[in-house]
């Protein structure tokens, strides 16, 4: 985030609120030394938006000002879960930015639910990532508690994908 983190909230404060009235999956703004890139992902459980700034420096006269409502909630809502997720040593984050998949094709079944018992090294999901599938495993044994992402959904360096417990 810039110096003024509070024009940077609000901007990706407008951006999310953007995304839900216009239905978006994605919208990424970028201007001189700003870029904000703000993507929803559907998953089982409902929607989940996930809000990635680039930490680069905007000067203040191009920063747009934005209502204070419910959005602001939500915000700090995913916020707050993101850090949560952060500090869990048992979610497995993504290696490198591609495209997820749950199972090894499609039409088969996923390599692990929620409730699956994994041990260390098991293949939990595949990564595409220039034209080559790459196997993810799990970093420790365990039980899948939560899946984060949709088969075929793209994902970026370091954003979680399961947690182990």
């Amino acid at each position: 985030m810039t110096k003024d983190a509070t024009s940077d909230q609000a901007l990706i404060r407008a951006i999310a609120e953007l995304l839900n009235e216009q239905n978006l999956a994605e919208i990424e703004i970028e201007r001189e030394d700003l870029r904000v890139r703000v993507t929803r992902s559907y998953a089982a459980s409902g929607v989940q938006q996930v809000m990635v700034p680039a930490a680069a420096p905007a000067p203040a006269a191009l920063q747009p000002t934005a209502p204070q409502g419910s959005a602001a909630a939500a915000a700090a809502a995913v916020q707050s879960a993101a850090d949560d997720l952060a500090a869990n040593p048992g979610t497995l984050t993504s290696p490198m930015v591609g495209t997820a998949y749950l199972s090894p094709e499609p039409g088969k079944p996923a390599f692990v639910a929620v409730g699956s018992r994994v041990s260390e090294g098991q293949t939990i999901l595949i990564i595409e990532a220039m034209k080559t599938m790459n196997q993810i495993p799990a970093h420790k044994s365990g039980v899948i508690a939560r899946i984060l992402i949709e088969d075929a959904a793209p994902v970026e360096y370091g954003q979680p994908l399961a947690v182990i417990e």
